[in-house]
């Protein structure tokens, strides 16, 4: 998927940018999202999410980020991270907006391919997901639209997350030296290599 993406579409490399600035602390999804875990009590993704639902959300992310050089997403366990992610971060509001999204995908897979998402073809399911992401990127630039996200946008946002936090992301997508280090103040970049992952 991300080799298919153009224009405004995001490549690995610009994912990879987006969300080394989303961990030094710029939130991307709702402003809530990474506060409601403190103030309520958490639900269980199981409570939100059935098996199935799990299934798709891998299989979602495993076409924007599939596997290259690297494995892709659902080997990085995407799918999981994402329904967790939104049982036990979102608040309310913000999980009425992914759930009913989740359930918009399908109905926009049948309508454009005939069938669900898991029963597509790959060729199908990148061509839904760029059309998604290219009403996501419109809806985003109207104004209030951060209020209430565009549901492809937080599903988007979330993937690159789980990607690029979890141990494949880090260890294989990213160059990755384990801590600690030595402190390289300077180092060359040659364009096309693969940018260091980052250290909590």
């Amino acid at each position: 998927m991300a080799a298919a993406f153009k224009d405004d579409l995001l490549s690995r490399r610009e994912a990879i940018l987006r969300v080394s600035a989303l961990l030094g602390g710029v939130t991307l999804v709702g402003q809530s999202a990474w506060l409601a875990g403190c103030t309520t009590a958490p639900r269980s993704s199981a409570s939100l999410f059935s098996e199935s639902d799990v299934a798709l959300l891998d299989e979602i992310a495993d076409t924007i980020l599939p596997p290259t050089k690297t494995p892709g997403a659902k080997a990085a366990g995407v799918g999981p991270f994402i329904a967790k992610m939104v049982a036990e971060s979102y608040d309310p509001n913000e999980q009425r907006v992914f759930v009913e999204g989740l359930a918009a995908l399908e109905d926009e897979s049948r309508a454009q391919n005939g069938g669900g998402f898991m029963a597509s073809s790959p060729a199908q399911r990148v061509a839904l997901l760029e059309r998604l992401d290219r009403e996501a990127i419109e809806y985003m630039r109207r104004p209030g639209a951060d209020a209430r996200p565009h549901y492809f946008r937080l599903i988007k946002e979330l993937t690159l997350l789980g990607y690029f936090t979890s141990e494949i992301g880090c260890t294989q997508a990213m160059r990755y030296i384990e801590t600690p280090g030595r402190f390289e103040p300077c180092v060359t970049y040659t364009a096309g290599e693969r940018a260091w992952a980052g250290h909590a």
